[in-house]
């Protein structure tokens, strides 16, 4: 995930920088110096005054600046040396990336220790390393500058989650602010003070609410022709302008058009305003009119003073509502009318305050007034006859101030309510209170809160609740001497739901499992979905009892197909269960032994339910040493995996010639042993880890290749398997030319596999990754044909040169009239595409012929040899 602004800028922290360079440095016996991609120094060279001059003597400024510049470009070498012209002195810089572009760049001097044939001038502290040690420090500090910045990154994207959720709560903090404003300003209605001190009180109450640097109230003279500022509050004394407004010509007054003005610091102002706006200092302004008698008498304003300022819609209502109380105040100055005038003044403008707002005797327990959007806010309450009910109970009369949110299941809306004690006309304490309508406030609260707890794909409980709840229930269950179980669920096989169908109909079948789950009696409450197609119920003590009645039931439910695209589809699953505190007292080691009985029933056949035990541990410990040791290979180069060939042969010519053949991985490891490939492929598919390893067959297989057409074999190709972690990757196609460019292989005798799931799962980006990988010259061949979903206008659109048909197919050639027919389709629909074929799995004589029989060009199979090492390939076939 990208991130962007300051955040980027708060990418380097040159404390963590140093520290880091301090400790790699004294492990590993180099010097080290951090720059940007500009070249500004980051850290300080790592040695000390006399070896930063004996390097100095030896290396030149130019060739370091020379280095740092070609690091500071964005490609794929990450890695890169300059010759100092002496053997045992090394001079490299290690780029590290974040953003799509280079962040830091490690300049990185060596002394290799074997390689220093004569006595020099070293200072006594000099460190020293072997060649041996120097090529895995290189390697290992690029991998550990890569995970520096990503973690960075995702402690930069957890710091932008925090201050979005700080955000939300300054966002009602200033609610409630503005209410509380509002509140005081309604009151000034009834104040007996002159116009313009209320007018200055809700000017400074406006200002110091908002955060307004300025206010005034400017007002029209009875020439019509000129204006002054007759109230003005402002933060800062020297802002004042009330003096120097005075007899200002309204035609100088841009804002003087009986017409409202929102003008942002980012708004586009125009000649007029922006004249006036530089002549007061002005960066942001509102203006609204004030009437007369259907006249313009005055602008009630408010503005920035050398600060930018973009208004919101929260701004502009608020300060709309005030305009209207000061207009009614002003109304009411001037009215020569009775006390029953004045009241009708006063109702016309709560009558257009937009909170509900009613005032009542508590003693005598009388409303004495409600307008109508008090009205609407309680229309249901009114109708049932229920309102006094409501405004007399115990909680109201026993306080006389206060604030609170309330929830009215009658209107079925939440309420922000403000009560405070006012003198009536007649004199008496009576009680005003303000009400809002803050549904949609309370609605996005609770719709956080479902975020935070819930599952956004099925609804269920999310992992972080689950954990939550997990360690209440185990501490309940201790307490009270009873037990409880943890039922871990997977789908079985779910990815060939979403490879063959589509993600959006495995988001479907998900959302329908977990429907069903939350259906079972007991359990639905206590559903939880923890990631990916893994579920968890918690079974607490009174559940307990019912632990096979309730696995029966799921099991139930998968036992019936699921209707996904216009047919019926099985999905089973597996589980494995724990009980606590008998099996853990804590939520890491409980879900760690679930996810181990899971295993088990995983290895057992899948759809079934295990218990946890012993055995299940030593599996789980089995899979993390194949994990430890698997990424310490691939950390060494992949030097412990090696590229079987086995040969895939033409038997349209005499002889049956090999005219290639297939790159397949093996892994013999130095702690394990030789470890199948459908032990090691799918883990290393799951940890990601298959990239560097298909890098790695990549670049071995293409350097062969090129050996081979070197050797008097032109003709031969070689394939090799992308998997679906590859293909997914944004540089694959980046990844395949600079392995042509650096083994400098015919692009035409590499053939690049796809498997058929893969490719028709996401059709578009299929065909513009192939598309692009055409242009460099390759080919690209359709693996596994057969077994997916794929329709024969999928195989039309997509840019292939080879059909590879699958074993299964083969295995029941000539015995099974299907797959005859099949295979036979495929060869003519082959022949019309203008595409090849090539069978595999082919192991005996009646499937040779019959192959050949139907004009089939390549095979591939135990018939003519097993993958072989490339010594013993080359041995038969070169």
């Amino acid at each position: 995930m990208a991130i962007q602004g300051q955040q980027e800028k708060d990418l380097i922290d040159k404390g963590v920088l140093t520290r880091f360079q301090n400790h790699f440095c004294s492990a590993h016996r180099v010097y080290l110096k951090c720059v940007d991609a500009q070249g500004e120094e980051l850290t300080p060279f790592s040695g000390n005054d006399a070896e930063a001059d004996f390097f100095k003597s030896y290396i030149g400024t130019e060739a370091v600046a020379a280095l740092i510049a070609r690091a500071g470009y964005d490609t794929p070498e990450h890695v890169q040396e300059s010759k100092t012209g002496f053997d045992w002195l090394r001079l490299y810089t290690v780029a590290a990336s974040a953003n799509n572009r280079v962040q830091i760049i490690w300049v990185v001097i060596a002394v290799v220790k074997e390689l220093v044939l004569e006595k020099k001038d070293f200072p006594d502290s000099l460190l020293m390393t072997t060649e041996e040690h120097l090529f895995g420090t290189m390697e290992f500090l690029e991998y550990q500058s890569r995970m520096m910045m990503a973690a960075r990154i995702d402690e930069l994207i957890a710091q932008d989650a925090v201050q979005q959720s700080t955000a939300s709560e300054e966002h009602m903090k200033q609610e409630l602010k503005r209410s509380e404003a509002m509140t005081q300003i309604v009151t000034m209605l009834e104040s007996e003070n002159g116009f313009n001190k209320i007018a200055d009180d809700i000017l400074r109450m406006v200002c110091t609410c908002l955060d307004i640097s300025a206010g005034s109230l400017i007002r029209a003279n009875t020439d019509a022709k000129t204006a002054d500022m007759i109230c003005e509050y402002a933060r800062e004394k020297e802002w004042y302008q009330i003096a120097d407004f005075q007899q200002v010509p309204i035609e100088q007054i841009p804002f003087f058009t009986d017409k409202s003005y929102m003008i942002s610091s980012d708004s586009i102002c125009p000649a007029p305003f922006a004249e006036f706006f530089r002549k007061y200092h002005i960066t942001a302004g509102i203006y609204q009119p004030i009437e007369m008698n259907d006249k313009v008498v005055m602008y009630l304003c408010f503005y920035e003073i050398d600060k930018t300022r973009t208004w919101s819609v929260g701004d502009i209502k608020f300060i709309n509502d005030v305009r209207r109380i000061v207009q009614s105040i002003l109304t009411k100055r001037v009215a020569k009318n009775s006390l029953a005038s004045s009241y009708e003044s006063l109702e016309a403008i709560l009558e257009n305050v937009g909170c509900g707002i009613y005032v009542a005797d508590p003693q005598r327990r009388t409303i004495l007034y409600t307008n109508q959007k008090f009205k609407e806010l309680y229309a249901n309450t009114i109708a049932a006859g229920k309102i006094e009910q409501l405004l007399f109970s115990e909680k109201e009369l026993r306080n006389e101030r206060f604030f609170d949110e309330v929830y009215s299941p009658e209107e079925e809306r939440w309420l922000d309510v403000h009560k405070t004690v006012i003198n009536w006309v007649d004199g008496r304490k009576v009680s005003l209170c303000t009400i809002y309508d803050i549904t949609d406030k309370k609605l996005y609260q609770k719709k956080i809160e479902s975020q935070a707890n819930n599952d956004f794909l099925t609804g269920l409980y999310n992992r972080m609740r689950c954990e939550n709840d997990l360690d209440q229930y185990i501490h309940t269950a201790q307490k009270a001497n009873a037990e409880g179980a943890l039922l871990y669920i997977d789908l079985d096989d779910f990815k060939h739901i979403n490879d063959g169908l589509g993600h959006q109909y495995g988001d479907v079948l998900l959302k329908a499992i977990s429907h069903s789950l939350q259906r079972i009696p007991g359990i639905e409450s206590n559903c939880y979905r923890m990631g990916g197609d893994e579920f968890v119920i918690i079974l607490t003590d009174t559940k307990k009892y019912d632990i096979n009645a309730i696995c029966g039931q799921i099991q139930n439910v998968f036992a019936k197909p699921w209707f996904l695209k216009g047919e019926d589809y099985y999905c089973t699953m597996s589980m494995g269960i724990v009980c606590f505190p008998t099996d853990g007292d804590s939520v890491e080691d409980l879900i760690r032994k679930a996810d181990m009985a899971l295993f088990s029933a995983k290895n057992e056949g899948k759809n079934r339910i295990e218990y946890y035990n012993g055995k299940d541990a030593a599996m789980a410990h089995r899979r993390l040493d194949m994990e430890k040791n698997m990424r310490k290979a691939t950390m060494d180069a992949c030097k412990e995996f090696e590229v079987y060939y086995q040969p895939i042969v033409d038997i349209t010519k005499e002889g049956d010639p090999c005219c290639g053949a297939e790159a397949l991985i093996r892994w013999n490891s130095t702690e394990m042993g030789f470890i199948s490939p459908a032990d090691f492929i799918p883990l290393a598919e799951y940890l990601g880890l298959i990239n560097p390893i298909g890098d790695y067959v990549l670049e071995q297989a293409a350097i062969r290749c090129r050996h081979w057409n070197e050797m008097g074999h032109p003709e031969y190709k070689v394939n090799v398997n992308l998997s679906v972690v590859q293909l997914l990757q944004n540089d694959i196609v980046k990844k395949v030319a600079r392995v042509i460019a650096d083994t400098h292989v015919n692009p035409k005798n590499l053939t690049l596999e796809v498997t058929e799931s893969l490719a028709v799962n996401d059709m578009e980006r299929m065909k513009k990754i192939l598309g692009q990988l055409k242009e460099l010259g390759v080919r690209v061949a359709l693996d596994d044909f057969g077994t997916g979903y794929s329709s024969l206008n999928h195989i039309r659109e997509m840019p292939i040169d080879v059909i590879k048909i699958d074993r299964c197919f083969i295995e029941h050639i000539d015995e099974d009239d299907f797959s005859d027919a099949f295979v036979k389709m495929v060869a003519e629909l082959a022949m019309t595409l203008g595409v090849s074929i090539c069978t595999e799995g082919v192991e005996n004589t009646k499937q040779y012929e019959k192959i050949k029989q139907l004009n089939i060009a390549m095979i591939q199979g135990y018939y003519f040899n097993k993958p072989m090492r490339v010594e013993e390939f080359e041995d038969k076939y070169l």
